[in-house]
């Protein structure tokens, strides 16, 4: 009785609304891309991606968590970021191509597979301690939005081009499909720390980026797609960075900064204080062959002959 009044069922009923209106905002897109609104197609896929970044939040601030919630999320992301952006992309330029199709479905088994992997990894307890500040991939949402921008590119300039003709697209979408499903490691806001001092300004580039988006919505959104792959290539240098230095795993972001502005400055590179991977061990092991292998050969030395290297 106590659950029940702490949790009513309106209270768990919410997050999955949300979830449905994400799904079911997801798959309006296709209707406007087949009456040739693309804006419609974009704004649709926006906000499927917007509630399906509030759903959770909701549901774990109501505390009505549950594991029909979860299974529910995943199809609708599914939907959503999956079959809704392929789909789209073919009633817009790929319709009436066999190829097109083909890279339609390739393009939605890779996001039911990266979705797959996803709900996997929550279970695995074998991950390294900063492995929940990275995702594993581009997460469904910014697949599905940057999936889409040749249809932005389109919308925004009001004329088509090299970025709209079908090989572009169907090159563009495996390429999407291959970030999701790769093992690229990719920012995760959700463990995002800001600091007391950057509130104040982060909280005016918030409303910059509000008013840009309210102007310009278009460019803004082509802008922050771009501004999300530039953003890979440094994911992949922390993570590999991190990997490489286990003492600074327990350590705040902010100090890590630092530690790295300070090897940086000094050229120096800590040693390694615990076993990471195989990959360590293989180092320490070369290293450890390398020395008895000069110290043979300084025992040859001294007695005078020549020493045969395997």
């Amino acid at each position: 009785m106590s659950e029940l009044r702490s949790n009513p069922p309106g209270v768990r009923f919410l997050p999955n609304a949300v979830t449905v209106l994400a799904m079911c905002a997801g798959l309006s897109a296709v209707q406007f891309a087949l009456d040739q609104q693309l804006k419609g197609a974009i704004a649709s896929i926006a906000v499927a991606a917007v509630l399906d970044g509030l759903d959770g939040r909701i549901a774990r601030l109501l505390d009505a968590t549950s594991k029909m919630g979860a299974e529910l999320d995943s199809l609708s992301d599914a939907m959503s970021f999956g079959v809704a952006p392929a789909l789209t992309l073919y009633a817009w330029q790929l319709g009436g191509n066999r190829l097109g199709w083909v890279v339609a479905l390739v393009f939605a088994v890779c996001m039911v597979l990266r979705l797959a992997r996803f709900n996997t990894l929550l279970d695995d307890e074998e991950q390294l301690p900063f492995s929940k500040e990275f995702f594993v991939g581009v997460p469904a949402p910014a697949a599905g939005l940057l999936a889409l921008l040749p249809i932005v590119v389109t919308a925004a300039l009001e004329r088509g081009g090299w970025w709209s003709a079908q090989s572009t697209v169907m090159v563009w979408m495996v390429a999407i499909a291959a970030l999701a499903v790769s093992r690229v490691p990719t920012l995760s806001l959700k463990t995002a720390k800001v600091p007391a001092k950057l509130i104040a300004p982060l909280l005016v580039l918030v409303a910059l980026l509000a008013a840009g988006v309210v102007t310009y919505p278009l460019i803004s959104l082509t802008v922050a797609l771009l501004a999300y792959l530039v953003h890979v290539p440094y994911a992949v240098y922390r993570h590999n960075w991190l990997a490489k230095h286990p003492e600074v795993w327990e350590v705040p972001p902010r100090e890590r900064r630092a530690i790295r502005r300070s090897q940086r400055r000094l050229g120096l590179r800590p040693p390694l204080r615990r076993r990471v991977a195989g990959a360590a061990r293989r180092v320490r092991l070369s290293r450890r062959g390398a020395e008895r292998d000069r110290e043979s050969r300084r025992s040859y030395r001294a007695l005078g002959l020549r020493h045969r290297s395997k």
